[in-house]
């Protein structure tokens, strides 16, 4: 818990500065809910840190870094996903012979297919595809035995092809060569 003063001091920062960091938050966000949750992110920061934020009006420009490394760490968590998107793309044209990662159409549909998943089957597929990582690896990163890994990768796969299925993406019987990978 921190203390009283750190405590008043963060809500005196918050207070002064949050209409100038949520302003430039908007200005370089693609929604509103965008720019909340860099807000969000970028207070949290703040709020660990309290100690760390300089006086005075400095106060706002480290805010306003914070800011910016949000929204890095953001945009390059967003082209990770597209790159993840384009190696699931590139992976089932592979067992599928129907997807064709140059299309922008399939591409599109398998981000949005990919999207359509809970986070957790987007964790274990992104571990497998983008980070090639075997079942034992991933349980080790799940922090669950290797059979429980085993069995969310294949279910993920399956919610996958499921979602891909019913965006118009013919995986015909191959299907279940999602269910195989690297194990």
């Amino acid at each position: 818990m921190a203390s009283p003063d750190l405590k008043q001091r963060f809500e005196e920062i918050y207070t002064a500065h949050y209409p100038d960091i949520l302003a430039y938050l908007r200005r370089r966000t693609g929604s509103p809910d965008d720019a909340a949750d860099a807000l969000a992110e970028t207070f949290a920061t703040a709020w660990r840190r309290v100690a760390d934020i300089p006086g005075g009006a400095r106060a706002r420009l480290w805010l306003y870094g914070v800011a910016r490394r949000v929204l890095a760490n953001g945009r390059r968590a967003e082209s990770r996903r597209s790159e993840l998107v384009e190696r699931l793309s590139a992976q089932l044209a592979l067992w599928g012979d129907s997807v064709d990662p140059s299309g922008v159409d399939d591409l599109d549909t398998v981000r949005a297919a990919f999207e359509q998943l809970n986070p957790d089957d987007r964790e274990v597929l992104s571990l497998a595809t983008w980070e090639e990582l075997g079942s034992q690896e991933i349980a080790t990163v799940l922090g669950c035995s290797r059979g429980a890994a085993r069995l969310r990768l294949h279910r993920a796969r399956r919610r996958l092809a499921v979602e891909l299925r019913a965006a118009g993406l013919d995986l015909s019987p191959r299907v279940i060569a999602l269910t195989k990978g690297k194990s």
